[in-house]
């Protein structure tokens, strides 16, 4: 069966409700093509679930793995269980402290030979929706791969250690560090979630900061282990109040995106980052939109977290996080410590995850480059737009120059043509709009010919209403975090930008 290029035929129209983006039995995105489809799934509509073929991996259980959970329950539930399966034990382990400590539940773990080291968690049913969320936020998920090797009794495939071992080299190399102090994990919120608990370890009473609006889970799992002050804008008052609770040694760390999701600002860290050095606080860095091609996120961080789900694969076919620490980081050694005593072979991807991921990304570094460059110009784009009120897109002066490479490496071939002059610089390939008439944002997101679904950083253009899909049920607070609930968050890709720029004004035209 051919295979469906989203490059040329992109999955937009409603009848492409459900399909896998990309045409892959792997795939880590879902079309949701329509204003009204994107509602009726956080609704919990039943068209939607009977359409949908995959979904992203922490929201959406993919069918081989409901398959796997089926096959525990079968094997392991008593009348009134259910289970979930994970790809190790301190997985397991982690899963049933999360839930006892919320619940009277009684947790039971079952690990059978031949599941290939994935152990079962067994509670009752009325508690399987607590599980599900330390699913979601702490990452720890069991790929499909890993639960296809399991059903079908597969060995796991030989190479581990040498795809492993080659992308932790590819991103040293990227860094410009040792592998050594470079950790994968099977998703990008398992990067975050392994690194915030090796900051509860070092510094157990004291919570953590949260600077600028974030990507909705990696600020549930700051409130739900420790604590967490959130400062929801890095504005003058929340940086002095940053330095004022660093003086007092008052945090544990602080965590922030450059540039941040899905506003994309990007703090300016020379603002802070001394009060943290000198009372021994850690400052954690996600690079995942700029990516490390376009920042050096080192230079000011202690570690740094990305999504190799994103850019660095590409292709939307595998879901994998890294941890980056700084050789040069006073706080290297404890966090080295920490994060080798959880994983020390310094991955926990499963190997058939770990060769597609290492394929995908060998040409990382030249497509960053393309999608940065039509980001970039599709922004310029947009701001000239006269139905647009509002482009998001980080701009130097802004602070993301405080981390920004000199010259992003390497530029994009053939060169991306900018409107009105704009200048070929990287910046990663996210940006996000807002129009001057939110109401007509649901006819332009339904006429836009661009795949539309979650995620980002995929080789094809991805559209959605990013604050519906993240905030649903909170999408007041976001607001006045000034996330706007018609906001619309572009992810390009590697399509030409004269089409692009076609595609989105041809929409526009029902604003």
């Amino acid at each position: 069966m051919e295979v469906r290029d989203l490059l040329t035929d992109p999955a937009w129209r409603p009848e492409d409700l459900g399909c896998p983006l990309p045409d892959s039995p792997h795939a880590v995105s879902v079309a949701i093509p329509t204003w009204q489809d994107v509602v009726d799934y956080e609704e919990g509509h039943p068209r939607i679930a009977a359409a949908f073929q995959c979904g992203y991996p922490r929201f959406f259980l993919h069918p081989m793995v409901q398959s796997l959970f089926a096959e525990a329950e079968r094997r392991f539930a008593a009348p009134g269980e259910c289970a979930l399966v994970f790809p190790h034990r301190a997985a397991a382990e982690r899963c049933r402290a999360f839930v006892v400590q919320r619940t009277p539940a009684t947790v039971r773990l079952e690990s059978p030979a031949d599941f290939h080291g994935a152990v079962a968690v067994l509670l009752p049913q009325d508690d399987y929706k607590t599980a599900r969320l330390y699913w979601r936020y702490c990452g720890d998920t069991l790929s499909s791969r890993m639960a296809e090797a399991i059903l079908t009794g597969s060995t796991a495939p030989a190479g581990e250690d040498t795809a492993s071992a080659e992308i932790r080299a590819r991103l040293a190399g990227l860094h410009g560090i040792s592998a050594d102090g470079i950790f994968l994990y099977p998703s990008g919120m398992g990067a975050v979630s392994a690194l915030h608990r090796a900051l509860r370890q070092l510094y157990p009473d004291r919570p953590s900061v949260q600077l600028d609006f974030p990507y909705v889970d990696v600020l549930k799992v700051q409130e739900e282990y420790g604590g967490v002050k959130f400062l929801a804008v890095a504005d003058d008052a929340a940086l002095e109040e940053l330095n004022a609770l660093a003086a007092a040694r008052a945090v544990s760390g602080v965590f922030c995106e450059m540039p941040s999701n899905p506003l994309l600002r990007c703090v300016r860290v020379s603002r802070f980052a001394p009060a943290l050095r000198e009372n021994d606080i850690p400052l954690f860095i996600d690079d995942t939109i700029a990516g490390v091609t376009n920042i050096d996120a080192l230079r000011a961080a202690d570690a740094v977290t990305t999504s190799l789900t994103k850019a660095f694969s590409g292709a939307g076919d595998v879901i994998a996080g890294a941890v980056t620490l700084n050789p040069q980081s006073p706080h290297y050694s404890a966090l080295h410590r920490c994060l080798a005593a959880e994983s020390p072979q310094q991955s926990l991807l499963w190997p058939a995850d770990a060769a597609v991921l290492n394929e995908n990304s060998r040409d990382f570094p030249a497509r960053a480059a393309q999608m940065s460059a039509t980001a970039a110009a599709l922004a310029a784009w947009l701001e000239q737009h006269p139905a647009v009120e509002s482009v998001y897109y980080p701009r130097y002066g802004d602070g993301i120059e405080e981390v920004a490479r000199p010259h992003p490496f390497p530029a994009p071939q053939p060169p991306v043509p900018h409107p009105h002059g704009e200048p070929s610089i990287g910046r990663g390939c996210l940006l996000s709009f807002v129009l001057k008439n939110p109401a007509s944002a649901p006819a332009v997101y339904d006429a836009l010919r661009v795949s539309k679904g979650p995620s980002l950083g995929t080789n094809f253009t991805l559209c959605c209403p990013y604050t519906l899909l993240a905030h649903y049920t909170e999408l007041e607070w976001a607001a006045q975090c000034g996330v706007r609930a018609d906001l619309l968050r572009v992810s390009t890709g590697l399509e030409p930008i004269e089409d692009l720029i076609a595609r989105f004004a041809a929409a526009l035209q029902q604003s």
